[in-house]
């Protein structure tokens, strides 16, 4: 559970950073500069990632046992600019059960 929480927290962040320098400075230089090599760059790199990010926040769903609602929230927050941070942070501190992340059975107290 805990790799499937750390893949998750690395891809949504990278997702978020790559989408807003796509909306950020490749959308106003395709439109208002009337020049779209970083869209031809950034755009189908985005696309290749949010495909990876999907396969994480599946993974993560399936082994917390979220319902079908939370998992499409969260999938769909790698389309929205600055949406991605919010869920990994939503899914980082609320949604993933605490029982999940702590120490495993080894690490108590010998008796």
């Amino acid at each position: 559970m805990q790799g499937a929480l750390t893949r998750y927290r690395i891809i949504a962040w990278i997702v978020g950073v790559v989408l807003i320098a796509l909306v950020v400075v490749g959308m106003p230089l395709k439109y208002l500069g009337d020049n779209d090599t970083v869209v031809a760059a950034i755009g189908p790199f985005h696309g290749f990632l949010y495909m990876v990010y999907l396969v994480a926040a599946f993974d993560l769903s399936r082994r917390a046992h979220w319902p079908l609602g939370r998992m499409l929230l969260v999938m769909l927050a790698g389309t929205v600019p600055f949406l991605s941070f919010w869920a990994e942070r939503v899914v980082s501190h609320k949604w993933v059960p605490a029982a999940h992340t702590s120490p495993p059975a080894m690490a108590e107290e010998k008796r």
